[in-house]
């Protein structure tokens, strides 16, 4: 008989709204298809137009740029967990859609971090990152 990792109940997992004109304005960012400038500029609450832009300027070389607006899309994303009642801790699953703007600008945070040298911060990004969904790292 094999017992549950954690015996103490776990709260509710997190799911954001989701606004299905956002999401199809970062799926189409993220695809080339919209700039992204102009979406973050549309929908500024967003995490993943942030994280979109976070991540095409990583993919330049620009780590810093990246880490700003990865920042950026982090905190709107914290902003939008308080208000839907998360609490500091807790699941956010990357299988909802509505979540996946966050976890992204979060994985996308930890990777500029590290970049610039900021391994701490890096760590703990991470380390939020499969706190919220553990397979998320490896579905973004």
């Amino acid at each position: 008989m094999s017992l549950p990792r954690d015996l103490l109940p776990q709260p509710p997992a997190t799911l954001l709204p989701e606004d299905p004109e956002e999401l199809e304005a970062v799926r189409a960012a993220s695809a080339g298809e919209e700039d992204p400038s102009a979406v973050a500029a549309r929908y500024p609450t967003s995490s993943g137009a942030w994280a979109v832009l976070a991540d095409q300027a990583f993919a330049k070389g620009d780590a810093v740029a990246s880490y700003a607006y990865a920042r950026t899309g982090y905190h709107r994303g914290l902003d939008a967990l308080r208000r839907n009642g998360w609490k500091g801790h807790g699941p956010v699953p990357f299988s909802h859609e509505g979540n996946q703007g966050f976890l992204r600008a979060l994985n996308a945070l930890a990777r500029a971090a590290l970049e610039i040298g900021e391994s701490d911060e890096a760590a703990r990004c991470a380390q939020f990152l499969r706190d919220s969904d553990p397979s998320a790292a490896d579905r973004i």
